[in-house]
């Protein structure tokens, strides 16, 4: 197989993967603005592994797990269905879904690792797939009483029981959360701060929309979408790359939106993207969200933050190349729809764009500039 071939079944993969993003799932953001989507779900239960201690192999299976809703759709816990017609539903769907990358038989074999929880990795993958939706009922502005009523059906005789002798404390806690009780003081207390508070990045809207134009992007799925690009294109990482470590600073390069919102690499002006002000701004934010958590924890993912904004190192060199390419192909999937509100050319997106991929991924830039040079010269054949 070619390096382009590779690559072409790479990038329809990970297109194809930007359906998760108009998934509905029954439960509804914190603030209870609209329902969650599975991509933005995929996003945050990793960032619960990642709050929560699991290894890189933990958190891979939590970027894939929900990718067979692309086919199936979500089915909510609380609602009837058909455990083995599902089963067949969703085996169909990898099969599909993951037999469009190049790496597909690994993709499919970590995803039937997770379905089957018996490694020590998949069950705490499964353990955090299980607890995020407790807490997002029971963490909301004002819990829904048939949600949480959802959350106490789920701990007495659902998928959530079993945590109740897996992981007690947690457990503790939401209970009394359900018992109406306020967190208690402590570390785990401040991980569920910590990620409740993540949960506002599902509301900061991005300047490129969806690939099928049908709406803004947010950065919490967009999160999700790069630690993806991250693992279908390691072999595009240069020597020295841990690609464990750049997937988990990709989890958390844009938590700062959540203050200081999206600033489109487009933009001008006082305010613009890398600017003193904004990068003033975004330290600030930085400061304040990896705070909220334990003093140690707070500290090294302050540090893989700055090491990512700095782009020095291989591991961060790489994450801002694919930080760069995922809205290339979000816009060249749109037809532009980015590049035409900020009137962007292809000089721009060479010198803004490109010379960041081809730093980190040479390979790719090469793939890419020429679909790009294609649609800007469409776009000026047409005027």
């Amino acid at each position: 197989m070619t390096a382009g071939t590779r690559l072409d079944r790479q990038f329809a993969f990970l297109v194809e993967a930007d359906r998760l993003k108009s998934v509905l799932r029954a439960n509804v953001l914190l603030n209870l603005s609209r329902p969650e989507n599975s991509a933005e779900h995929s996003w945050h239960v990793a960032l619960y592994a990642l709050a929560f201690g699991a290894s890189d192999r933990a958190i891979a299976m939590l970027l894939l797990h929900d990718l067979v809703e692309i086919d199936t759709g979500d089915h909510p816990i609380h609602l009837a269905h058909d455990p083995e017609a599902l089963r067949l539903a969703e085996a169909r769907a990898a099969e599909r879904i993951f037999g469009l990358s190049p790496d597909g038989a690994e993709l499919l074999a970590l995803w039937q690792e997770f379905e089957a929880g018996v490694t020590p990795d998949a069950a705490m993958a499964k353990r955090m797939d299980h607890s995020q939706p407790l807490f997002q009922a029971l963490m909301a502005t004002e819990p829904l009483p048939d949600h949480v009523q959802i959350v106490r059906d789920n701990l007495s005789g659902g998928r959530a029981a079993r945590l109740q002798a897996e992981w007690p404390e947690v457990m503790a806690v939401a209970q009394a959360l359900i018992d109406g009780q306020p967190l208690p003081e402590g570390d785990l207390a401040a991980r569920l701060r910590f990620l409740a508070e993540a949960d506002q990045l599902k509301s900061v809207y991005r300047a490129n929309t969806l690939i099928d134009a049908s709406r803004p992007e947010n950065s919490g799925e967009h999160s999700w979408h790069l630690a993806l690009y991250a693992l279908v294109l390691a072999d595009q990482a240069g020597p020295g790359v841990e690609i464990g470590r750049v997937i988990r600073m990709l989890l958390i390069h844009d938590l700062v939106e959540i203050d200081v919102g999206d600033v489109p690499l487009h933009s001008a002006g006082g305010q613009a993207h890398g600017s003193a002000e904004i990068q003033v701004a975004e330290l600030a934010a930085a400061r304040r969200m990896f705070g909220m958590l334990p003093e140690g924890q707070g500290a090294e993912l302050m540090a893989l933050w700055q090491e990512f904004e700095a782009a020095e190192t291989p591991d961060a060199v790489f994450a801002k190349s694919l930080d760069r390419c995922q809205p290339v192909l979000q816009n060249l999937g749109s037809g532009g729809a980015g590049w035409v509100e900020y009137d962007v050319t292809y000089d721009q997106v060479e010198a803004r764009v490109g010379e960041k991929i081809a730093r980190g991924a040479p390979v790719v830039w090469d793939w890419l500039r020429q679909r790009v040079r294609d649609h800007f010269d469409r776009d000026v054949a047409s005027v």
